[in-house]
């Protein structure tokens, strides 16, 4: 372990992570995962409050999923989809169709929820110019403040954090933005740049990376009317929401809504491998149709573009779904996470939970970004046994749709516990023990 770490210090640079800050502290390195819990190369256990990033949704080493890939081992690891196809591949589309919100009925893989957004990004865009005249047009995007929709050069460019975006401006193409849930604003913005406008993204009824920002009930709805009505395409950024997040399997079925582009990444394969994909309509799709010498090609791809493990793996893991009544199995869990989450929200250190089926942002209020509040509740957490991870001083739990109810009991007793240690440990020594205060609501609010 310790030649792990120093390896690791040696010659690593991680995500989203402050490396003079990492190479201070002893990193946990881990070495195996069973169910819910990563277990480490010391033997400690941690329950995986995370879903390893909010891909995992069946469990670590789930047996059909393992016996899917090492099947699909047999047959061949990858094998281009340029002027070729396989099985997996052709399958794995026709089951996303078959689940996803109407309408939507082809399927473009790439790798990463970064990349999904990119490719739907160019479709839109070139779908328009592709029909020429007044259409032609409608070159610009509206995004929310606030948007999270990956890291490449597009998906930043339609994203709205500052922290995250800001240093790559010059870089980026321009975009308009609206206030996540103000449907009134973004029907003004319509009114004046409809007919410049591309489309609108959105992360439907949650910002995930944005601190687990929760739509007001009947936007999502609205704002898929609002593109109606100016002829403006609705892409819906799935990668987090996706696959049971929500409470179903995507949360465009809350509001009853069909995008013209879904993307989708993360727990389409459970997490066990790279996998992402964007599925659009057919009126998109026969917007790229015409003879080789009219140049209408979407021109993009990627090596891995359906990799036939990825594709067993999330083929396996759709099966999962049925076979474990996972959405049906899951709906108690919610009731008993809301119910959990009460008691969070009223501890004095807690300024807002909000929270939406199985994604819950428990928002510490604002402090000196120096103290590291959010970090040291993670460090807290995990001498107790749980893996959680904050967004700035807004503490997430995302654990995997299979976690048992004595499980999600136990983390979300740690984190409770965890962030009173975390909040103590900031006071003066004289003034522990006190109330948080700080300026912030004596009781928090749980919204949902």
């Amino acid at each position: 372990m310790d030649r792990i770490a120093e390896l690791d210090h040696r010659h690593l640079w991680h995500p989203f992570t402050q490396q003079r800050g990492w190479e201070r502290e002893a990193p946990l390195v881990i070495e195996r995962g069973q169910g819910t819990d990563l277990i480490a190369a010391d033997g400690g256990r941690y329950i995986d409050g995370t879903s390893s990033l909010w891909c995992n949704v069946h469990g670590h080493r789930h047996p059909a999923i393992d016996a899917a890939i090492r099947d699909q081992l047999g047959r061949i690891a990858h094998s281009t989809m340029l002027g070729l196809t396989h099985e997996p591949a052709a399958d794995l589309a026709a089951r996303l169709v078959a689940i996803a919100p109407d309408g939507l009925s082809r399927v473009f893989y790439s790798d990463a929820g970064s990349t999904a957004t990119e490719i739907a990004l160019k479709m839109a865009f070139q779908y328009w110019r592709q029909r020429g005249g007044q259409h032609a047009r409608r070159t610009s995007f509206v995004g929310l403040a606030g948007g999270y929709h990956g890291d490449t050069i597009g998906a930043v460019s339609v994203g709205g954090i500052d922290l995250f975006h800001g240093a790559y401006e010059p870089l980026l193409f321009a975009k308009r933005t609206v206030a996540p849930g103000d449907a009134d604003a973004l029907a003004g913005l319509l009114d004046r740049h409809g007919e410049e406008t591309a489309a609108v993204i959105v992360e439907p009824l949650v910002q995930g990376a944005g601190g687990i920002l929760i739509q007001p009930p009947g936007y999502l709805r609205r704002v898929r009317e609002l593109c109606d009505e100016h002829d403006v395409l609705l892409i819906c950024d799935e990668v987090a929401t996706g696959f049971g997040r929500t409470g179903t399997m995507f949360a465009c079925e809350l509001e009853g809504v069909a995008p013209d582009l879904l993307c989708l990444g993360k727990g389409l394969t459970n997490g066990y491998l790279p996998l992402a994909a964007t599925l659009a309509t057919e009126r998109l799709y026969d917007g790229f149709l015409g003879e080789p010498e009219e140049h209408r090609t979407f021109f993009h791809g990627h090596t891995f573009t359906g990799n036939p493990l990825a594709c067993a793996a999330a083929i396996a893991s759709l099966d999962v779904f049925e076979r474990e009544r996972t959405l049906e199995r899951l709906r108690p869990k919610i009731s008993r996470l809301a119910e959990l989450l009460a008691d969070i929200a009223a501890m004095d250190e807690v300024a807002e939970v909000r929270t939406l089926g199985f994604m819950t942002g428990i928002d510490l209020g604002e402090h000196d970004p120096a103290l590291r509040l959010g970090h040291r509740v993670t460090l807290e957490a995990r001498r107790r046994g749980a893996i959680v991870r904050p967004l700035g001083d807004t503490v997430v739990l995302m654990p995997p749709l299979a976690i048992s109810i004595r499980d999600l009991e136990r983390l979300v007793a740690i984190t409770a516990a965890s962030i009173g240690a975390a909040v103590a440990a900031t006071r003066p020594a004289g003034l522990r023990g006190l109330p948080a205060g700080g300026g912030r609501p004596a009781a928090g609010r749980a919204a949902a």
